[in-house]
């Protein structure tokens, strides 16, 4: 890396077996190009599609994964919920209520330097968690020391994660949005170094509804009435994210997709 820079490479919600192998097939490349000190990734959908286990987690650090991040679907797997505080760099949004298993945030050594990330949950079309902004403030407030902090907002809104980047804006090095599976043209970095994107995209299935078999969907909207949903299959879509930061600052100089697929 270059003298007093930082990268870190963010990987979008990997959806089920398809998105898995994507990320098997593609990662390692990406980091002998890209040369990213920390990898942070979502993995939410991992587990068929909602979910993760421990086994996934495995499997998605093997790839090169440094820490895993989750969102709404964190406990769809029963199993998960005894197997989460055991896992390390494994979150669960920070705004989960105290008596959730598993933390919202970790430290991880990343080229030397310190990198706090956190993870957040937005409450619009959401469950009805804690308030994400208070719980921002807390992790930061508990690491004063730490300039180079990471979050991944898991929301549903886009206003929700607009204003996330903003309220963070000058506090945080990165919020990137993820949830909805379909990126968005708006990265950039905030007047104050945060890089900032709505959505980041995922890792999945291009031809199926983010990521679900577009059969099994439409049926859904069409009928009303409540279905399986299933991991589509065919090409994969692979999104992701390069933040460069400031070492010393720790605010972000420039954010850049990285965008691939795999067939």
């Amino acid at each position: 890396m270059a003298s007093g820079e930082l990268k870190i490479l963010f990987v979008a919600d990997v959806v089920g077996h398809p998105g898995r192998e994507a990320v098997k097939a593609l990662l390692p490349d990406l980091k002998k190009e890209l040369h990213p000190n920390l990898v942070v990734l979502n993995g939410e959908n991992a587990a068929g599609g909602f979910g993760l286990t421990a086994k996934i987690v495995a499997e998605l650090r093997g790839a090169g994964a440094d820490v895993i991040t989750t969102g709404n679907h964190v406990f769809a797997q029963k199993e998960f919920v005894g197997e989460l505080p055991n896992l390390e760099r494994v979150l669960r949004p920070a705004n989960y209520p105290p008596a959730a298993p598993g933390q919202g945030w970790c430290v991880v050594d990343a080229g030397g330097l310190q990198v706090l990330v956190m993870n957040l949950m937005g409450r619009i079309f959401l469950d009805s968690l804690d308030d994400p902004f208070r719980a921002a403030d807390a992790i930061l407030a508990a690491h004063p020391d730490t300039p180079i902090v990471f979050c991944d907002m898991h929301a549903e809104a886009t206003s929700e994660k607009t204003a996330m980047g903003w309220y963070l804006n000058g506090r945080a090095s990165a919020v990137v949005g993820t949830h909805t599976h379909i990126p968005t043209a708006d990265a950039r970095v905030l007047p104050g170094g945060t890089a900032y994107v709505t959505d980041v995209g995922m890792v999945g299935p291009r031809d199926g509804c983010i990521g679900m078999d577009k059969d099994v969907v439409l049926q859904r909207f069409l009928s009303g009435v409540p279905n399986r949903f299933v991991v589509a299959s065919g090409p994969v879509t692979f999104n992701s994210v390069l933040v460069t930061i400031n070492s010393s600052t720790g605010r972000a100089t420039s954010i850049q997709r990285v965008d691939r697929e795999h067939v």
